[in-house]
């Protein structure tokens, strides 16, 4: 198994002016190897936690995370992993193969691995051309190609992609999409959260629904909509309702 949840609990502390906030309630999933896992929620719904979780950006107060079989605090655990972030945040300083460079070094690939695999991935998602330019140049999709070039740079057998979409024309969209799915095919597992359900849809494998921090749903997308509606819009909102 890639990813296993069992029943995982995390509650933010008080802060000053606020309660403590409880944003998961003993949630379990798992995701196998070349799974695609669809992770969708409204906002606050936990999707984030759930993520950072995984990543070792925070710890859970209960409950067993296992990334690969073995607890996610394990630095070469982490390499296998490829991570697009929701907001992509780069030195403006610097040019696209600058943090190719930077991703490289932190994953110890030699620099003639690092430049082979810059070169694929930056031509499939149409930078190659703008590699040596500064990022504070480059527009919001492109600041997104990049960051998922960089998720790509070290071939993870994990991709965890938060939303992949975020800050794409249609067509570029429909090309990140296309490139997900040549992943899939060639055996990758990806945790893959989105707001965009059609997206969901065509993409995932199964869903795990979230809300409030409780995990309403775990299973195929057409269960998903036997069960709770007729479209993937309709049965996420007849779902998150039901357990408002």
């Amino acid at each position: 198994m890639v990813v296993s949840y069992k029943q995982v609990q995390k509650t933010y502390p008080k802060q000053l002016g606020e309660q403590a906030k409880t944003a998961l309630k003993g949630i379990s999933f798992h995701l196998a190897q070349g799974e695609t896992l669809g992770l969708i929620g409204p906002n606050g719904a936990g999707k984030s936690t759930t993520i950072r979780l995984l990543l070792d950006f925070i710890r859970p107060d209960q409950g067993e995370i296992l990334l690969f079989g073995k607890p996610p605090g394990n630095p070469a655990q982490r390499r296998r992993i490829g991570y697009l972030p929701e907001v992509p945040s780069f030195p403006p300083n610097l040019t696209c193969m600058d943090v190719m460079r930077f991703a490289g070094d932190s994953c110890h690939m030699d620099r003639a691995s690092m430049r082979a695999s810059a070169e694929k991935w930056l031509t499939r998602l149409g930078l190659w051309e703008a590699r040596n330019r500064l990022l504070r140049g480059f527009s919001k999709g492109m600041k997104q190609r990049a960051s998922f070039a960089m998720a790509l740079l070290h071939d993870p057998e994990l991709l965890i992609l938060d939303e992949p979409m975020s800050g794409l024309d249609p067509i570029g969209r429909a090309e990140i999409v296309d490139l997900i799915r040549e992943l899939k095919a060639e055996g990758r597992s990806v945790l893959f959260c989105s707001h965009l359900l059609n997206d969901v849809e065509r993409l995932v494998d199964r869903v795990l629904v979230l809300h409030e921090g409780e995990a309403l749903f775990h299973g195929s997308v057409d269960e998903l909509m036997t069960t709770s509606g007729q479209s993937m819009e309709e049965a996420f909102l007849n779902l998150v309702k039901g357990g408002a």
